[in-house]
């Protein structure tokens, strides 16, 4: 699970990947593969990546995919100065979304989030997480992971599924975010465990949001029912987010601008995955976490665009390594590394996805530049070329064919 930094020292120049059966068989130069499979060659198909650069397909580990409405309104008020906090409490962030989320149609979410899901693979992305967190009732939870569970069984993408019923404290909570929090671990975890429905559990640990304490709570008793812990963690101020996550063993840690250095500490020697999130910061216009620390300290990082309505609104993989590397201190290799595998770690896929090896998965993202430093160089554009998922193409020529 650790960081991989010497890139270029298993960089492969004219290289090949030989693909049966969704799976990579070989892995090697052209010369080698060409003498392995000779008598075969004739009759593969072969896909011509000359003058361009292959990586693993691409792994987002925290998206927030399902979704109805959208809120360019508070931009503007952020433009204004106000804060992400002010317009959340005033009713806008995510109990906007909330709104809009729980008054859409199966269908319509359906139909909203697929298009994201889409532009994800234009990018180059092969997987990605997708949280719930916009019903904030069990009812439209469920209605959430159930269509996350649709899109993975029909789109090309691979969707890996959280709930996240703690996202925010409902209005009609807010005088009793305790009795909420009993809802959350007595009535919606067990239910979304009984219909197989999540694998992972994620909570909002923030002030004005959920304590340390009640985090605990609903992370412990996820755990009871097979969910294994996420948490959002000091995104807007040091709360003892990352030392939590050290404390139930959360499998990441995601946003961290704001940890400490005692919780980074703990999250190293615990092996836990910071999960970060420089969009975020960037559309917040705030500064980012600092991934050369964490990479300093001995964590594991990851790279993800936080894919929402209101903080993130991007689908950009690409991009959210470019600014892995102009906001966070982090290298081409690093930034890379943090995209692919150990994204897959963070979302317990490592074994099959995340890097070009023999007996993973064929999904496989070609970029049309010549070397993996113009990828970084190159800020603010897509330039996926082709894109194989489970050995098939899907992209080609930057235009969806599935």
């Amino acid at each position: 699970m650790k960081l991989r930094h010497n890139i270029t020292e298993r960089t492969i120049f004219y290289g090949s990947v030989w693909i049966e059966d969704r799976t990579i068989v070989a892995v090697g130069t052209d010369e080698e593969l060409f003498k392995q499979f000779q008598p075969r060659i004739a009759e593969a198909e072969t896909v011509d990546a000359t003058g361009k650069t292959v990586t693993p397909g691409l792994v987002d580990p925290h998206t927030h995919l399902v979704y109805a409405g959208s809120r360019e309104n508070e931009f503007a008020m952020r433009l204004n100065g106000a804060t992400y906090m002010e317009i959340m409490n005033a009713g806008g962030g995510i109990h906007a979304t909330t709104k809009t989320t729980r008054e859409a149609t199966d269908e319509e979410l359906f139909t909203a989030s697929k298009k994201r899901l889409d532009q994800f693979l234009l990018h180059g992305v092969t997987t990605v997480e997708a949280k719930s967190g916009y019903g904030l009732t069990l009812e439209h939870e469920l209605k959430q992971l159930i269509v996350a569970k649709k899109l993975h069984e029909t789109h090309p993408v691979d969707v890996v599924r959280t709930f996240m019923g703690a996202h925010a404290v409902p209005t009609e909570f807010k005088d009793n975010p305790d009795e909420f929090v009993r809802i959350v671990v007595e009535k919606m975890i067990p239910k979304v465990s009984e219909l197989a429905l999540a694998e992972f559990n994620d909570v909002f640990c923030e002030r004005g949001v959920f304590t340390p304490e009640q985090a605990k709570v609903i992370l412990e008793a996820g755990k009871a029912y097979g969910l294994t812990p996420k948490i959002h963690a000091d995104e807007i101020e040091p709360y003892g987010g990352a030392e939590l996550a050290a404390e139930v063993g959360a499998i990441s840690a995601d946003h961290l601008l704001c940890a400490s250095d005692e919780g980074i500490q703990k999250m190293a020697e615990k092996g836990v995955i910071a999960v970060l999130l420089p969009g975020t910061a960037f559309f917040l216009m705030t500064k980012a976490a600092n991934g050369r620390k964490m990479i300093d300290a001995g964590v594991p990082v990851a790279l993800s665009t936080d894919c929402n309505p209101g903080s993130s609104p991007t689908v950009s993989l690409p991009f959210i390594m470019n600014l892995g590397c102009l906001h966070m201190g982090m290298t081409p290799e690093e930034v890379i590394t943090a995209a692919t595998i150990n994204a897959a770690h963070a979302i317990r896929r490592g074994h099959e996805i995340g890097s070009i090896e023999v007996g993973k998965k064929a999904d496989i993202t070609i970029f049309n530049v010549p070397n993996y430093m113009q990828l970084i160089y190159h800020y603010g554009m897509n330039h996926t070329d082709t894109v194989i998922k489970n050995g098939r193409i899907v992209v080609a020529k930057g235009q969806l064919c599935y």
